[in-house]
């Protein structure tokens, strides 16, 4: 079902048009990628960090950035967005220690290695690492065994790779109890939405997807990039947990999360599927009614699916209402 059209959509395209065009650089620069991983995503200041935020060193190395309210139901580990290239653990510290607090959540962002320096697979190993340490201490650390996955662009991308990962190279299914993935790119290759997008002036279009896949998977071609532990588009989805997927009509990537959200369900797992018209790429980064509307369900999902094991066995793909 898609929601409802949202007038304020629009001045999240007018803020995403008056940023530089992106499809205009090329591969980064240093100077670029640093101002890029400097500022917040979408934005030109940097991102607010707030005193609740506890930066760590996991096992092996990993550095993450978590947020613990007093009350703990679960632990959520978020893998942030930023076309593999730039975002950082500490970059939404707002939304992450709300969603925390809100939905009792213990969330724990990853700070992944970024292209082009650290191309794949460097971030999905990350991803991956930091996954099998809270597998192994979330009881320890923070006081329960439900699990939870979960980002934004790339970091859905790398949400749904982590699982997989879990599965095929750890035999870990059921850990994870639930997947929230917003406007992810799941077929590096290009769905023809993908493809024929073409030029406008959003957040992402066809020109700055193919760049940062260029980035990501610098020696790939279209169809080394089909491979299932890059585009989990293609990959046997079964075992996985149940999912929120999100994306907006407006967004180059719409019909990754279409074609994900139906292989998700026939591979025997409950989907909520939320089509937002009129919303485009990225549409959560900005101040608007639509976005506080957006993160409402996304803590309702987060903070009530995977309680306990009743009814998970489901299957079905249904869409939420605005």
């Amino acid at each position: 079902m898609v929601h409802r059209p949202i007038a304020a959509a629009a001045a999240a395209a007018a803020a995403a048009a008056s940023r530089p065009a992106r499809e205009e650089e090329g591969v980064p620069d240093a100077s670029l990628l640093a101002a890029l991983r400097r500022n917040r995503l979408g934005g030109d200041t940097p991102p607010v960090r707030l005193p609740q935020g506890q930066d760590r060193v996991i096992a092996g190395g990993m550095r993450v950035r978590a947020f613990v309210p007093d009350h703990v139901d679960g632990v959520y580990l978020h893998l942030h967005g930023g076309g593999w290239a730039f975002g950082s653990a500490g970059g939404q510290d707002e939304r992450l220690w709300r969603l925390a607090e809100q939905a009792r959540l213990a969330v724990v962002s990853v700070e992944y290695r970024l292209a082009p320096e650290h191309p794949f697979p460097a971030g999905p190993d990350d991803c991956e690492a930091a996954a099998r340490w809270l597998v192994d201490q979330a009881e320890a650390e923070f006081g329960t065994q439900r699990l939870l996955i979960g980002g934004e662009s790339a970091g859905a991308h790398l949400s749904v790779v982590t699982l997989l990962r879990l599965r095929d190279r750890h035999g870990i299914t059921g850990a994870f109890r639930a997947a929230h993935l917003l406007f992810g790119p799941y077929d590096l290759s290009m769905t023809p939405s993908q493809r024929l997008f073409g030029a406008k002036r959003l957040l992402s279009n066809t020109d700055t997807l193919r760049r940062s896949y260029e980035l990501f998977t610098p020696a790939m071609g279209a169809e080394q990039r089909r491979d299932p532990e890059v585009s989990p588009l293609f990959a046997d989805l079964a075992g996985l947990p149940p999912a929120r997927i999100v994306v907006g009509t407006e967004d180059p990537m719409l019909d990754d999360s279409l074609f994900l959200a139906e292989r998700w369900q026939a591979a025997g797992a409950p989907v909520q599927l939320g089509v937002v018209a009129g919303a485009m790429h990225g549409f959560t980064l900005f101040p608007l009614t639509i976005t506080e509307r957006e993160l409402r369900r996304e803590r309702e999902f987060l903070s009530t699916t995977g309680l306990s094991t009743t009814g998970l066995s489901a299957t079905g793909l249904s869409a939420t209402e605005r």
